[in-house]
């Protein structure tokens, strides 16, 4: 413990994240190792419990065995803590137990608990982490409620409705896409009911903790003449456009294949799960293999940008996207700073963007290169190419290939969840150390671009 103490203070704020995710991995790694927690007679490989502790705790989804018939109650109970884990975030968990221990919060802990939760400042960051944890645990309380008197009708036990209730609104609260019917939710594709709650439920989880908070404050009038921020802005306005477009696109496309001999509202419902799911859900109510290349195509794009910064996803973020598409239509227009609801970006967070971009950019693109050679043509590029977005997204969804895959793609599967989960920021900062600053600059000059 000295040890590990003593190389936890010589590391950056952001190394520090990715060594707590690496340690609550290890520790849900050994935790789904326990005997009880398989069904009698079940055996599963230590790469594949490895895979879906990882999963976990990156809260995408991706399985290579069935949660349904690999896992007994207690191991899906234990699952759900460790999709808790991963979706609130280690730090903010880790917060609230130091808080109940008595432990001091130090200045160290509070710059991890800023980076793990995207904030610029650190004030107040500990009262932010209670305000997250309380509103995250009401939306799944809630949303289990609903699901579990809705369900009761069909189940006839208490007990048991609680229980689906409570693991359909965890898994789809914290995008974790797990799930125990075995058929993830395409055994209520025609119940509108359950899709719509949770389709809520994954948009509460994906949108951003700190947009929750300034919905809340607005709704309950807290301050007098409040306004949004340009980050809820922004937020809301791309997470709605991204469902909107995604929804019409994916209707379009399978409007005379997947959708051709089914009624209209049913294919509004499948367009319009599927755009929402592809934030970071990864739950399905129709067979993706069942859609054509182009929508699964579609669908990899939406799962590389993700869910919103500060939120339980993962991907490039939405408010990268939006910068990115703003920077470009100013850019043609000849302009080179972007304003948007009466405000102007900060320079430094274009930086970022085009950062964010080009390196998830290439690290999708050396997954993929692996896998393929790992895989030697025994699946077909788009299904790898999905599989690796899925993952990079922690969104989950799949064409039905992550039990087949071998030792050595799964770890490379693994490493995209990881990366995924911890944000590309920490990841990027994580690999150069600690920050310095320039001390001296050299004469500038133009070169050709394009």
């Amino acid at each position: 413990m000295a040890s590990f103490n003593k190389l936890f203070e010589k590391l950056t704020p952001q190394q520090g994240i990715v060594l707590y995710y690496l340690v609550a991995m290890f520790i849900s790694f050994l935790l789904l190792r326990i005997p009880w927690v398989h069904k009698p007679g079940v055996e599963i490989s230590y790469i594949d419990s490895m895979f879906v502790a990882v999963s976990g705790i990156s809260v995408t989804g991706l399985t290579p065995v069935s949660i349904a018939e690999t896992y007994s109650t207690f191991g899906q109970m234990l699952i759900l803590v460790i999709l808790n884990l991963g979706g609130i975030g280690v730090m903010a968990m880790g917060t609230l137990l130091w808080v109940i221990l008595g432990k001091k919060i130090g200045m160290r802990e509070r710059q991890m608990i800023m980076v793990d939760n995207n904030q610029n400042k650190m004030s107040g960051i500990v009262q932010l982490i209670f305000e997250i944890v309380r509103t995250m645990l009401v939306i799944e309380i809630l949303g289990a409620l609903i699901l579990a008197f809705y369900f009761y009708k069909d189940m006839d036990s208490v007990k048991m409705a609680l229980y689906h209730g409570l693991f359909a609104s965890v898994s789809a609260t914290t995008n974790g896409g797990l799930d125990i019917t075995g058929e993830s939710m395409n055994v209520y594709a025609d119940d509108y009911f359950v899709q719509t709650i949770t389709m809520a439920l994954i948009i509460l989880g994906a949108i951003g903790f700190p947009v929750i908070i300034e919905i809340k404050t607005y709704l309950q009038n807290k301050l007098p003449n409040f306004r949004f921020s340009l980050f809820a802005k922004l937020t809301m306005t791309t997470y709605a456009l991204l469902f909107i477009v995604g929804t019409i696109v994916i209707y379009l496309f399978e409007y005379d294949h997947a959708f051709k001999n089914i009624s209209w509202h049913k294919a509004i419902f499948y367009a319009m799960f599927q755009s929402a799911s592809t934030r970071s859900a990864g739950l399905t109510t129709i067979d993706l293999n069942s859609f054509t290349e182009a929508t699964r195509f579609f669908m990899s794009g939406l799962m590389f940008i993700g869910s919103s910064p500060s939120s339980v996803g993962g991907g490039i973020r939405t408010t990268t996207f939006a910068i990115l598409i703003l920077f470009l239509l100013n850019y043609s227009n000849g302009r080179t700073t972007i304003k948007v609801f009466n405000k102007e970006i900060d320079p430094g967070d274009i930086q970022r963007t085009f950062a964010v971009i080009v390196l998830a950019t290439i690290i999708c693109f050396v997954a993929l290169l692996l896998i393929l050679k790992f895989e030697m043509g025994r699946f077909g590029l788009l299904s790898i190419f999905f599989e690796v977005m899925s993952a990079f997204g922690t969104c989950g969804l799949s064409l039905g290939i992550t039990g087949d895959l071998t030792m050595y793609s799964k770890l490379v599967i693994m490493a995209l969840m990881f990366i995924g989960r911890v944000g590309l920021i920490s990841f990027i900062i994580m690999l150069g150390g600690k920050a310095e600053i320039d001390k001296f600059r050299y004469p500038k000059e133009k070169i050709m671009i394009g």
